[in-house]
């Protein structure tokens, strides 16, 4: 007995001396365990884009406010919880269902269903795992779980029925997001009675909010699309090839942001900064929040486009490419054309349209834009080239201003070339003017074999020739932006396509723009700099970025103006470069000019240069038709370029010439009924404006 209480004296001493060392020693360690808290940020909310203006301040990309609930889960919230309130959100909503997966349904099934789930790997299975010394306890954990869905029957995933369904997508999209980052659960057809039953029982599913989200509408329709972009969707969210470079940047996962052209280009502009709120947490649950930073509006970003140009070159596009696929005899392989129109001092671009045929589901033609194309296609652009020949023989020293040379048939290797018309007619001698006028060949084969130091007499092979020719001529293209990047504001952007041999022949094709292919984008590049007097101007579309709006009819302050940019100077002389607008004048108005049909009687003064290049299909020869310029000729104020690919077979038509003539009436029309309202006008800073009625067409489709 007395051992016995002796060692119940000891065992006592020891706790006695054990809970001291708990309570003296280590008890402020332990009590701070208990207290500690963590501070975690969040940001939270669906900021709205901003908005996208044309120039003259008309809204063509808006927001339109949408119903939305949202789930937020907390660090420490459990399946079963999420579970429980998915089940309680499933009686007060309905819920699409389409987008479940066949793994959604398993992982739900073995949630659900915990007793067959535990059944499925046996004991003696789960005991070989854990000693195998080789697998941690998460991997031995992770094989067990995908054994249970290995074994999981087509029966068991397809028993659900459409309730349970409904719970499933719901809690489906409760796991999608990040915790105490609000995931939106349905923001499409969420009805008012939908939001009235939520809001009721918002307290008795944790978690769950309603709120007001967003989605972009246009206020112009399918105009422009193609260059506005697209935008993600929540349930998108970033696209998978960005994710780390848009993570990096704060965004989350589910983050909707811009996934083409001017929406992503500007993208670090549109998006809003959502409210970054700062939680206190302890041992992962919520006790506290504090608002961190004020959530906004994205910037709203201003356009160079005229919209109500752009709608109106769309017509007239879709009319004449109409009429002439239409005569499939003549053009059987058209299919496209292509207008830029930009001021040729700034570099604005004030429309830019490409239409193209494409089969729809049912194998029908249909008209869809492709005005990216402007940037993104290359084709021969023919005789349009020869204003760039002429001044690269200048620049070269191989040509004179006013040299005259001899337009007849010529053998080069053994192959004919020739100008395109009867050189009989009328004199056979042509200075530069008149080469450019009526657009002789010859003229600019002489002209490219000097640049290469060939000797050659009439039907005669050439006898000596400098391949580096090729490089010289392309140089002194990339000053006009032919061949090279014009720095448009957009992505995607193609240099053209340089021809890889090199032989006489095609060096002549060369210089009369049969061979390297060029945007319709470079051409109207290379058209303005001989219009402004020989400076090769960036184009661009985004003309300013705004602060987001602060009233219905303002927007707000400047925040950045996108002003001219001058890539370089052509290194040619006032009256070397005036010898080539003069060519360009009589094309339009000499008794010769291949465009004075359509120009020399406008009301406006214009200078031009068409252009048809050869282009084989296969086998058949068919051809570009172009057409490039700008008005007025004494003061440009705009410059254009038309491309129309594979045009036509045998009968040349002038569907190039035709859409040329009709946007530029159409430029100076729409100028004068704008001066006449006062649209020009932007001496009221700030203001918005509205398109007339006929001008709005209202697309409140989803991405």
């Amino acid at each position: 007995m007395n051992i016995l209480f002796f060692a119940v004296f000891v065992l006592f001493t020891l706790l006695i001396l054990r809970l001291g060392i708990v309570q003296i020693v280590n008890g402020n360690d332990y009590l701070k365990e208990v207290e500690r808290t963590e501070n975690v940020k969040a940001n939270n909310g669906s900021p709205p884009r901003g908005k996208i203006y044309d120039r003259y301040r008309n809204v063509i990309v808006d927001n339109v406010p949408m119903n939305a609930i949202t789930y937020t889960r907390t660090q420490s919230t459990k399946p079963d919880e999420m579970l429980k309130v998915a089940r309680k959100l499933a009686q007060l909503i309905k819920m699409n269902t389409e987008k479940i997966t066949d793994r959604d349904r398993q992982d739900y099934w073995l949630l659900t269903h915990p007793e067959e789930a535990e059944k499925l790997v046996s004991k003696e299975e789960i005991k070989r795992l854990e000693d195998n010394k080789d697998l941690t306890k998460d991997e031995v954990n992770k094989n067990i779980y995908q054994m249970q869905l290995d074994r999981i029957t087509e029966e068991n995933i397809q028993s659900f029925n459409k309730a349970e369904l409904e719970v499933l997508a719901i809690f489906r999209e409760f796991n999608t997001g990040y915790a105490l980052s609000p995931q939106i659960i349905k923001n499409e057809g969420v009805t008012t009675e939908e939001m009235a039953r939520v809001s009721e029982n918002l307290a008795k599913m944790p978690g769950v909010n309603v709120t007001t989200d967003w989605k972009r509408t246009y206020a112009v329709g399918d105009t422009l699309r193609s260059i506005l972009g697209k935008v993600s969707s929540s349930k998108e969210g970033l696209p998978s090839e960005l994710v780390n470079s848009y993570t990096a940047k704060g965004y989350a996962l589910n983050d909707r942001v811009g996934t083409s052209y001017v929406e992503s280009q500007y993208e670090d502009v549109l998006k809003g900064q959502k409210e970054e709120i700062e939680y206190i947490t302890k041992k992962g649950s919520v006790l506290e929040e504090q608002l961190v930073k004020e959530g906004h509006s994205g910037k709203d970003v201003v356009l160079t486009v005229d919209m109500k140009l752009q709608k109106e070159v769309e017509k007239i596009v879709e009319e004449e490419l109409g009429k002439q696929v239409a005569k499939y005899w003549e053009s059987p392989f058209l299919d496209r054309a292509f207008v830029v129109m930009m001021d040729p001092h700034t570099g604005e671009i004030m429309s830019m349209v490409g239409k193209r045929y494409t089969e729809n589901t049912d194998g029908q033609k249909e008209m869809q834009d492709y005005a990216l194309g402007t940037f993104t296609s290359a084709y021969e652009a023919g005789s349009a080239v020869k204003g760039a020949t002429v001044l690269t023989g200048y620049m070269t020293g191989k040509l004179s201003i006013g040299e005259t040379q001899f337009d007849a048939p010529m053998n080069i290797g053994g192959e004919k070339k020739s100008s395109w018309f009867n050189a009989s007619q009328g004199s056979k001698y042509l200075n530069d003017i008149q080469a450019l006028e009526i657009s002789s060949n010859v003229y600019m084969f002489k002209t490219a074999l000097k640049i290469a130091n060939a000797s050659t007499s009439h039907n005669q092979p050439t006898v000596r020739y400098d391949e580096k020719a090729f490089e010289i001529m392309r140089n002194h293209y990339s000053q006009f932006g032919l061949g090279v990047n014009t720095g448009i504001d957009l992505p995607g952007e193609t240099y053209g396509l340089k021809g890889p041999e090199r032989k006489p022949g095609l060096l002549l094709d060369l210089a009369i723009g049969q061979y390297d292919l060029y945007t319709p984008m470079q051409l109207a590049q290379y058209v303005s700099a001989i219009a402004n007097g020989g400076y090769r101007i960036e184009p661009h579309i985004m003309k300013e970025i705004r602060d987001p709006n602060r009233s219905e009819n303002r927007i707000g302050p400047i925040v950045y103006e996108n002003k001219p940019k001058v890539l370089n100077r052509i290194n040619v002389s006032q009256r070397e470069l005036q010898q080539v607008q003069n060519g360009f004048y009589q094309v339009a108005h000499g008794s010769r000019g291949t465009a004075r049909d359509q120009f020399r009687n406008a009301s406006y003064n214009a200078a031009a240069k068409s252009g048809t290049a050869e282009k084989y299909i296969g086998e058949v020869l068919t051809y570009n038709t172009t057409l490039i310029g700008y008005a007025p000729f004494d003061n440009p104020e705009i410059a254009y370029s038309v491309v129309v690919p594979w045009s036509h077979l045998n009968k040349d038509p002038i569907v190039n010439k035709t859409i040329a003539k009709r946007i530029m009436d159409k430029y100076f029309e729409l100028k004068k009924e704008a001066e006449e309202k006062g649209l020009l006008d932007t001496s009221i800073e700030g203001e918005v404006r509205t398109m007339d009625n006929e001008d709005v067409e209202t697309n409140e489709a989803t991405e």
